[in-house]
């Protein structure tokens, strides 16, 4: 293991792993019944967004409103969520557009960011996203680069923890906000983790979901061998949701409404009536097998100084029990709330998950 400061950051991970490295352990599943598979595609009135992410992402100078007929959530506070994008660049590739949805009161001085995980977008986020802004917020949730909405990069070995943390903090600074809350989910949760323990970091607090500063080859091999063999793309909706159901079934037990939502935002509507994944396949560059091994991100938790949640799936095999427990002890020494039924990672969209994050952010004091 090295610490960060010694890893190629272009590739993000380190060298191969010594010959006879142990294989990936299978993933406990969540011991809880699972609810019947119905996997429907959408009615014609909820149509999933159609067209290039790119060309339909809209202008922040006119942001366009978000269909509520589109979201599971009955938006309670004013105004539907608002599309929007961002401009950020890349080393080599030029410039590109970062999209994001954004929540509640534009004008709210109390502003969270929530970043996803690794193949996934930032409507993973809308349950959060439209509690927090019931309490007040503006919420700003991104596609990360390669992902959902946003562009994709020309150079695919820029898919890596510098360009996210490049593009976060021109997120950032589009809020106009001097403090933000963060909340993010695996690799959302490690950019977190990069920007908190930076100096003079604007992150006033901070919400880690089922990620640490230590991270096991074998997780990241067994996440490496999914992305590898992602489809780009289904025959149709019913073929979609059951490939989101078996690949995230780590998630824990899920309604079919959960997995629908998952879904939809996950994947677009070609013209020939297929469905083509709104995440580019070479995110897989960075987990080429000769370059796993463990990372360690201890120096940027060490840190963090702001206040720290920290929360952990109980059959994770990314966040272990001995480094959450670490994470406690060190740095920021964060709270640690330990989520039952699922692994890698909780998918922050019951009650019980959603109300842990608002209640934690919205404590007195």
């Amino acid at each position: 293991m090295r610490d960060i400061d010694e890893i190629d950051f272009e590739a993000i991970l380190d060298p191969p792993p010594r010959t006879g490295s142990p294989a990936a352990p299978a993933v406990p599943k969540p011991t809880a019944p699972a609810r019947a598979a119905t996997a429907e595609a959408p009615a014609a009135t909820e149509a999933l967004p159609t067209g290039s992410p790119t060309a339909e992402a809209h202008s922040p100078e006119a942001p366009a409103p978000l269909d509520p007929e589109d979201d599971p959530e009955q938006i309670t506070y004013e105004g539907a969520p608002r599309a929007m994008r961002v401009l950020s660049v890349s080393k080599s590739g030029g410039f590109h557009h970062i999209a994001y949805t954004e929540w509640g009161d534009p004008d709210s001085p109390k502003v969270a960011l929530c970043v996803h995980g690794l193949s996934r977008q930032g409507r993973d986020f809308d349950r959060v996203a439209a509690a927090l802004a019931r309490k007040g917020y503006r919420v700003l949730c991104p596609d990360l680069v390669g992902r959902g909405r946003s562009d994709r990069l020309s150079d695919p070995t820029e898919y890596a923890l510098p360009q996210y943390v490049m593009d976060m903090t021109a997120v950032i600074a589009r809020t106009g906000a001097t403090q933000i809350d963060y909340v993010g989910t695996s690799l959302g949760g490690l950019t977190g983790i990069l920007l908190a323990g930076q100096e003079k970091s604007p992150i006033r607090q901070l919400v880690v979901n089922d990620i640490g500063p230590f991270l096991p080859w074998s997780a990241l091999h067994r996440l490496g061998s999914y992305i590898r063999v992602m489809p780009h793309g289904f025959p149709d909706y019913a073929t979609a949701e059951a490939y989101f159901r078996t690949t995230l079934s780590p998630f824990g037990d899920l309604s079919d409404e959960e997995w629908r939502h998952l879904t939809r935002w996950s994947v677009e509507r070609t013209e020939d009536g297929s469905y083509r994944m709104l995440c580019d396949p070479r995110i897989a560059t960075a987990f080429a097998p000769n370059l796993l091994y463990n990372l360690s991100l201890w120096h940027y938790w060490d840190a963090i100084r702001c206040p720290t949640l920290v929360l952990r799936g109980e059959y994770s095999d990314l966040l272990l029990s001995e480094t959450a427990e670490d994470m406690t002890r060190r740095g920021p020494r964060a709270t640690l709330a330990d989520i039952p039924g699922c692994g890698h990672a909780p998918a922050l969209l019951d009650d019980d998950q959603v109300n842990l994050i608002v209640e934690w952010m919205t404590r007195p004091g």
